[in-house]
């Protein structure tokens, strides 16, 4: 491979990793701007500790795990830690043509996210010691074995035989939906928070204490999609990458448009915050497609995404889970859709690749929630999920941590 283009690639490629670190920013305004001021400091620990732990986790086992080489399509593993390939340079290493520190890297970036995105979910309630032991397990197990049957060459790839398999370009389902999927079933283990929903069946909004900040969350998650995305073309090919970032950014847009508009339908007001999980929404949706779908796709899949948005959030509440800050809507809901798209919109839409994709959210679907739910369940049956009555309506932070994130703010108010 030429040397410009090789060098080219792989700054493509670490450029694409700065910008997926930088959506734990992202991630962590969100979820501290929809939740109370007494909890700040438990979210942004529970966020430092899924950067940390996951890059440590791949490195000791995951990024082996998912890219076992060959193997049987179901599980395999090329042992601990990162081996010493020739100078980590090899020009041919991967189809795009990067190094292999490089690879590893990106990849372990999208690791973490799977746990951040239960991190939201669970927010407010969860035992910080169990938050921790399920994020090892999860993100050092789960996570690389989804990703080795699709992005490691297992058998997803080939549910079709010659005709093709599963698709999912940056992964709205081996990514999102399997961090939605343990959501959904943390939620549903941990129950509401005290106050969500009241004993005649009302729900009561437990309203962010920082929606700036969250609204600077979703820029920065935006922006660190143009990372997530677009480095999954895997290499600085212009008109790929170009095209990615454009389907990508129409699709976050329309999904605004689409959670606002309904939202103003239904609800009769400028709901900021149902934008904002419009916008992500969106960019759940267009992920598993992203290099597939023309502008005009981008736009119809963000509309109906957006929209999904605003009918998933009232379905959730009607089933007594309570989500802080819309996790399963847009992470899980909008990731299944997203995947589904594939065979809807774009240059593989058809009968068969829809049949691929709704096969492949029903298999990952299943070992997620089983998985999750073996964690989950046997961390409430030992040490327990939940923290006490007393540290919910104090604050974690003061029970947990013995910290308060604005502690200089409080004394200047008396």
């Amino acid at each position: 491979m030429d040397t410009a283009l090789f060098t080219a690639n792989n700054i493509w490629m670490m450029v694409s990793t700065a910008l997926v670190f930088f959506m734990h920013l992202g991630f962590s305004f969100l979820e501290i701007g929809l939740t109370r001021q007494k909890n700040t400091i438990n979210i942004l620990f529970k966020n430092i500790f899924i950067i940390c732990a996951g890059l440590l986790l791949y490195y000791v086992a995951g990024f082996n795990l998912m890219y076992p080489g060959d193997f049987n399509g179901y599980l395999g593993f090329a042992g601990f830690g990162l081996p010493l390939p020739e100078n980590g340079l090899t020009p041919d290493y991967a189809s795009g043509g990067y190094t292999y520190w490089t690879d590893f890297l990106f990849q372990g970036m999208f690791a973490a996210t799977a746990a951040t995105i239960v991190s939201g979910a669970v927010a407010e309630r969860v035992k910080l010691g169990a938050f921790m032991i399920f994020t090892i397990i999860y993100v050092g197990i789960v996570y690389p074995i989804v990703g080795s049957w699709q992005w490691g060459g297992g058998f997803l790839t080939t549910l079709g035989g010659e005709n093709g398999g599963f698709y999912d370009f940056a992964g709205s389902t081996l990514v999102h939906s399997v961090g939605g999927w343990a959501a959904l079933i943390a939620i549903f283990l941990l129950g509401p928070r005290i106050g969500k929903f009241g004993a005649d069946g009302k729900i009561n909004a437990i309203p962010g204490h920082n929606i700036p900040l969250a609204t600077a969350g979703v820029l920065i998650l935006w922006l660190g999609w143009f990372g997530f995305n677009g480095g999954s073309v895997l290499s600085a090919d212009p008109g790929a990458t170009s095209l990615v970032l454009v389907t990508t950014s129409l699709a976050a847009a329309a999904g605004g448009f689409g959670a606002f508009i309904l939202s103003a339908i239904r609800y009769k007001n400028y709901d900021l915050t149902m934008f904002l999980n419009g916008i992500l929404g969106g960019l759940v949706g267009i992920t598993a497609g992203a290099d597939q779908m023309s502008p005009n796709d981008a736009v119809m899949i963000g509309l109906i995404a957006g929209a999904i948005i605003v009918l998933a959030v009232a379905l959730i509440d009607r089933l007594r889970l309570d989500d802080p800050v819309g996790a399963v809507a847009v992470h899980l809901i909008c990731g299944i859709f997203g995947t589904l798209a594939v065979g809807l919109f774009g240059a593989k839409a058809g009968m068969d690749q829809f049949i691929y994709q709704l096969t492949g959210v029903g298999i990952v679907g299943a070992f997620c929630v089983a998985s999750a739910w073996i964690i989950l369940f046997t961390l409430k049956k030992t040490i327990g999920l939940r923290v006490s009555k007393q540290e919910e309506l104090e604050g974690l932070d003061l029970h947990e941590h013995g910290m308060d994130a604005y502690s200089d703010f409080r004394m200047n108010q008396h």
